[in-house]
């Protein structure tokens, strides 16, 4: 069997899932060396700072590098960052031939890697398994072309949407299983947000039980009424509470105290609230390349009323709570027509034993 192009790609490709969720602010990317039909090198960006994936499969392949086709999923960089520019290594090691899966949506990039390849003669080919690769590094594409970290949205809720009884009872609605998945993605975060009432009412801890990697904890909360004593403070993760610019005086004392245990994050306010997207921006800007939100519904209302989601996870458990009283998972002001309602794409469905998982791209 010939094998093409598409089948030294795919194993690139594969070679960069192994980065995913562990190489942030950078993306996931794979390279493969390939001479006469054989691979002599290949490689992937394990983390941030360490070396680029073309720069590890360059080296494994060492002097037979030259005359050979280097296939790399995302376009070489030609800047200099935390390592220095990549396109260099692949000129001076004689590879004859570049594959590439896609351009890089960086604009420090974007097309300059290629351009400065072809200037010194090597052939380069693009454009292979782009909606894979595209799908693979969506937080790093929406990060570096918006400014702004990938939202997921994660919900345990009733089969009638609520997350608590007209009491605040809350625990537990979903299953043990559905539980201990949702703590394992959470080291897939760079930050873990809750809105401040879901502090108030559960007083998580915000940490995942199955990973030493823990997200940092984002609260929004615009007039300072984390408690001091609150659980979420427990732990080695940093701690950001997002707020808004005090007006009264009234919240110094208690801003000094949460100073000293958090990192106090300023942002513009929208109707005396969080402004959410100003939020968002300013996280980006602390590398925060994605966010899981957990709660609660006012939080998670008004992040899908401004379109800032880009993916959802709603854990179903078939349990009716009823009352108009009860919580519901999505609040804000939502729409007025069904026309307008936000719409769930790639939807996949998943049992964890009585209860199923709906997970979706928000387009």
């Amino acid at each position: 069997m010939k094998k093409t192009n598409e089948y030294f790609m795919d194993l690139a490709y594969e070679l960069a899932r192994k980065g995913k969720n562990k190489t942030s602010p950078n993306p996931s990317v794979g390279a493969v060396v390939v001479k006469s039909g054989k691979i002599i090198g290949k490689g992937y960006h394990k983390k941030a700072g360490s070396s680029h994936a073309e720069i590890a499969a360059i080296e494994e392949a060492g002097s037979k590098a030259k005359g050979a086709v280097l296939y790399i999923t995302l376009e070489p960089c030609a800047h200099f960052g935390r390592t220095g520019p990549c396109v260099d290594t692949i000129i001076k090691s004689g590879i004859k031939k570049v594959v590439v899966g896609m351009i890089d949506p960086n604009p420090l990039v974007n097309g300059r890697g290629i351009a400065k390849l072809k200037e010194y003669g090597i052939d380069v080919e693009v454009g292979f398994l782009e909606d894979k690769l595209k799908k693979l590094n969506e937080v790093f594409i929406k990060y570096i072309t918006k400014g702004m970290p990938f939202v997921t949205v994660k919900v345990a809720q009733s089969l009638d949407g609520k997350i608590a009884t007209k009491t605040g009872d809350s625990k537990w609605i979903t299953s043990d299983k559905s539980r201990a998945y949702a703590h394992r993605i959470r080291a897939e975060y760079d930050a873990i947000m809750v809105g401040v009432n879901t502090v108030l009412r559960d007083n998580p801890k915000l940490e995942s039980w199955f990973s030493k990697k823990h997200p940092i904890k984002v609260i929004a909360d615009s007039h300072l009424s984390t408690p001091e004593n609150a659980s979420l403070f427990s732990g080695n993760s940093p701690v950001i509470i997002a707020t808004i610019p005090e007006v009264s005086g009234q919240e110094t004392d208690n801003r000094n105290i949460l100073a000293q245990k958090s990192k106090i994050l300023e942002v513009k306010e929208k109707s005396g609230e969080v402004n959410l997207k100003d939020m968002l921006k300013k996280l980006a800007k602390m590398e925060i390349t994605n966010i899981i939100v957990e709660g609660g519904g006012t939080l998670i209302g008004s992040l899908f009323d401004e379109r800032l989601v880009d993916k959802v996870m709603f854990f179903v458990s078939p349990k009716i709570v009823g009352g108009k009283e009860s919580l519901s998972s999505v609040m804000g002001k939502g729409v007025a027509r069904i026309d307008n309602a936000v719409k769930i794409n790639n939807v996949t469905i998943r049992h964890f034993g009585e209860d199923i998982l709906i997970e979706g791209d928000v387009r």
